[in-house]
């Protein structure tokens, strides 16, 4: 049985999109500028995902497989992001990157390179605010405009959909995920922390602290000491058994 996030206290995803080299070091719940456009980009003759009821946030998988899902906020320098890519294809590891669609919006050759290579896309919304400090009308857009940003480059809406500025999906924000389409908010019962920019070796700590059967881990492109411990994280997760899978693979049935 899939996990609902009630009671589970995990800290906030709280980096900002940037397509710069700079790391991102946005302090938690701290809100995009301005309101986003409601322009759209969308591939012409496909439809929109159908709208199901409000979407049921995750925050871990079954505890019965040894499995756990790596979750990338896809953001930050692309160098950075290239670089975990390659490290994950010589673990042959499939991770999820939730991505922010201004980044992808600025390199969408990532769309390709990531599908192409057995991860998952999801949606992080578009410029990455504090989804609750929105109203119901700009908060639709920011997860309708990405949504649709990833039907133009891949054909799919994304596997699932995450909130930004928080670690938890408000009812709101559930109900106008449903109505995009998305059955699922992923949320995580692991923080990596590596948004802090602690150091590589307490980034390896907080998810060897935390990881266990199920887990659904929480890091980020854009920062270097994720790269620096991304070799550690997955070696300790082969030393205690555990396989990263992507999302979809850790929440089946």
């Amino acid at each position: 049985m899939l996990a609902a996030g009630t009671g589970l206290l995990v800290a906030a995803c709280s980096s900002r999109a940037s397509t710069t080299a700079a790391p991102d070091r946005s302090p938690p719940h701290r809100s995009g500028s301005g309101t986003p456009s409601p322009r759209r980009t969308v591939v012409a003759g496909t439809p929109s995902p159908t709208p199901v009821g409000p979407a049921t946030e995750i925050v871990h998988g079954p505890r019965t497989r040894p499995e756990v899902a790596l979750t990338f906020h896809g953001a930050g320098d692309p160098a950075l992001a290239t670089e975990i890519l390659r490290v994950l294809a010589g673990a042959k590891a499939q991770v999820t990157v939730l991505a922010v669609g201004t980044w992808l919006a600025a390199n969408p050759a990532f769309a390709r390179r990531i599908t192409g290579a057995g991860h998952e896309l999801g949606n992080h919304t578009y410029t990455h605010p504090v989804l609750d400090d929105l109203t119901a009308a700009p908060a639709r857009v920011e997860i309708e405009r990405c949504r649709d940003l990833l039907v133009s480059l891949t054909g799919s809406p994304g596997a699932h959909f995450r909130q930004s500025g928080g670690a938890h999906a408000t009812p709101l924000v559930r109900t106008l995920a449903g109505r995009a389409g998305y059955p699922v908010c992923l949320s995580y019962d692991v923080d990596s922390l590596d948004w802090t920019d602690p150091g590589p070796d307490a980034v390896r700590r907080s998810v060897a602290a935390g990881v266990r059967p199920g887990s659904v881990v929480s890091m980020h492109f854009g920062h270097p000491g994720t790269l620096a411990a991304l070799p550690g994280v997955l070696a300790d997760l082969a030393s205690r058994g555990l396989r990263p899978v992507t999302a979809t693979t850790l929440l089946r049935a």
